[in-house]
């Protein structure tokens, strides 16, 4: 058995396809619909670009020899609703041969109470439950029993200057991206219910997106990064005694400052120090924003790797 095309088209809609590479939020570079150098049939680079033709053979080909084969085994004799279902999972996962909802499926009746109550358990990334991860594992739940594909995203947009959102944000997430975008100074305009397109081009420009003005995953996931360095680079002003990064917070100038011996406070500075380096490295695209003005070479040499 072979994903059917609803369910290339239903993995394609949760995935997104971005036609030119962009780094996820961990900073892994990704193209297509979500195809990273770890899916073994694309050493995805900085600059890299697709067509849509390419992006779906890719998908295909890393299906073919990465997913399918592990779902087939997983799930023997599932309906081909069932199996997209169990594709989809695999590929957001990787997980189908340890996740506990397939013992449950497996049982004869199928008890699909218990396998919808253990597929939501897998709605977390990085310890935080994730509004887009429920609303997938509820949706692979209902395609799995009912063979509910849904339908395509279709782009909305308040107001002819907001920028068009191509994918399915819940009102939280919605006003969780305007308020990232207002916070890296990005102009979303005064009203509460759209983004303005110019806002969202020149953040797109800035950090060497495809400059279309539409809100998709590569321009979520970019920005998602931009707030995790922004949050994560106050935290070794406080571990390296301020200066490294720009000096202290507010709540560390209330601190009373205890002596430490002359060894230990070497010891905390070389942390400090290690620290800001592993965050330089592993946000350096997100430094390349802020020296492409006056060192572009700098800025395309740090988003090369």
């Amino acid at each position: 058995m072979k994903t059917s095309p609803q369910g290339i088209e239903f993995l394609e809609r949760h995935e997104g396809v971005v036609l030119k590479a962009y780094r996820d939020p961990v900073g892994i570079w990704t193209i297509g619909a979500g195809l990273t150098s770890m899916s073994g049939v694309i050493k995805v680079k900085a600059g890299m670009r697709l067509t849509k033709k390419e992006a779906s053979r890719l998908l295909a080909k890393a299906l073919e020899r990465n997913y399918e084969p592990r779902v087939r085994k997983a799930m023997p004799n599932a309906g081909q609703h069932e199996y997209d279902g169990g594709v989809s999972f695999d590929f957001n996962t990787g997980a189908i041969h340890r996740a506990s909802w397939v013992k449950a499926w497996l049982r004869r009746p199928r008890d699909w109470v218990d396998v919808r109550r253990r597929l939501k358990l897998w709605n977390k990334a990085s310890g935080r439950v994730l509004p887009g991860l429920v609303r997938r594992r509820e949706e692979e739940a209902a395609l799995m029993q009912h063979g509910a594909y849904g339908h395509a995203v279709k782009a909305r947009r308040a107001a002819d200057d907001d920028a068009r959102v191509v994918v399915r944000l819940s009102t939280e997430e919605f006003f969780a991206a305007r308020d990232g975008f207002l916070k890296l100074g990005y102009d979303v305009g005064e009203g509460l219910s759209g983004i303005k397109e110019k806002g969202v081009r020149a953040f797109q420009r800035d950090h060497d997106l495809t400059v279309d003005g539409i809100i998709g995953r590569a321009t979520l996931s970019t920005l998602q990064r931009r707030l995790d360095a922004q949050a994560k680079v106050k935290v070794p002003a406080v571990v390296a005694g301020g200066g490294a990064a720009g000096g202290t917070t507010g709540e560390v100038a209330d601190t009373p400052e205890l002596p430490l011996p002359t060894e230990l406070g070497w010891v905390v500075f070389a942390i400090g120090v290690m620290w800001l380096l592993w965050l330089a490295y592993r946000y350096r695209d997100a430094i390349a924003v802020k020296v492409q003005g006056r060192f572009p070479k700098l800025a395309t040499f740090l988003r090369s790797f």
